[in-house]
């Protein structure tokens, strides 16, 4: 079977989990670049500095990061050209921002879907196949805290990273300074290749690998809870 072949079964196979709901062209929209030039158009009131980027190289890529805004994704793509397709919860396709995020190719995920799990995987090996850059923010919710970067799911990451041995990994965090005036500063960081030998080391030698470089970009302290355990916990308080 062909790449383009298999990637045509793969989104077939979306339509089918997600009845109703328009799950666009991961990975592959036409309207991916177009939509990056308006947004550096706009630049969101941001002056961004990107440190780092040198170490990441043309072709595919996965890129681990913090997640302390709903605008990582944008500030990265926006800022480095590079075209990046990430995991997005199911919900945000069915609001009135889902244009944008068929628009930018993003990745459709159920929790606590295997069948949907399987599936985001499936796209996310045909973007790489086709040079693309995977972007993951395995603390699945954005800190309540943006100085606390908080214990990081396996469910996606570590079958990612098992099923593209060969793909160069980096850690990517975004830190954003107080808002003077209508501009807001933001750092975007990039780290070398990380060495994570998924085959020999287990999930949990893996996992504090990322956690690590992460944690020695972003310069946040370490909560070893799930961000929305720590939010459920904050709202019946």
């Amino acid at each position: 079977m062909t790449t383009a072949a298999a990637y045509a079964q793969a989104l077939a196979q979306g339509h089918d989990l997600f009845p109703g709901v328009r799950v666009g062209r991961p990975g592959r929209t036409p309207a991916y670049w177009a939509t990056v030039t308006l947004l550096r158009l706009l630049r969101l009131g941001l002056s961004v500095r990107v440190e780092g980027r040198e170490h990441v190289a043309r072709g595919p890529a996965l890129l681990i990061g913090n997640h302390v805004s709903a605008l990582d994704p944008v500030v990265v793509v926006m800022s480095t050209w590079w075209r990046v397709t990430a995991f997005t919860k199911l919900e945000w396709f069915t609001g009135p921002v889902a244009p944008f995020f068929r628009a930018m190719g993003q990745i459709p995920l159920r929790r606590g879907d295997e069948a949907a799990t399987a599936w985001a995987m499936r796209m996310a090996a045909a973007t790489l196949a086709g040079g693309g850059k995977i972007g993951l923010y395995p603390e699945g919710t954005r800190s309540p805290d943006p100085l606390v970067l908080h214990r990081l799911h396996k469910r996606v990451m570590l079958p990612l990273l098992q099923a593209a041995p060969d793909v160069p990994v980096h850690a990517i965090t975004t830190g954003y300074s107080a808002r003077r005036g209508f501009r807001r500063s933001v750092v975007l960081r990039v780290s070398p290749p990380l060495t994570l030998d998924v085959a020999h080391r287990s999930a949990d030698e893996v996992t504090a690998t990322v956690r690590d470089a992460l944690l020695g970009l972003s310069g946040q302290t370490y909560v070893d809870r799930y961000a929305r355990d720590v939010k459920k916990s904050s709202t019946q308080d």
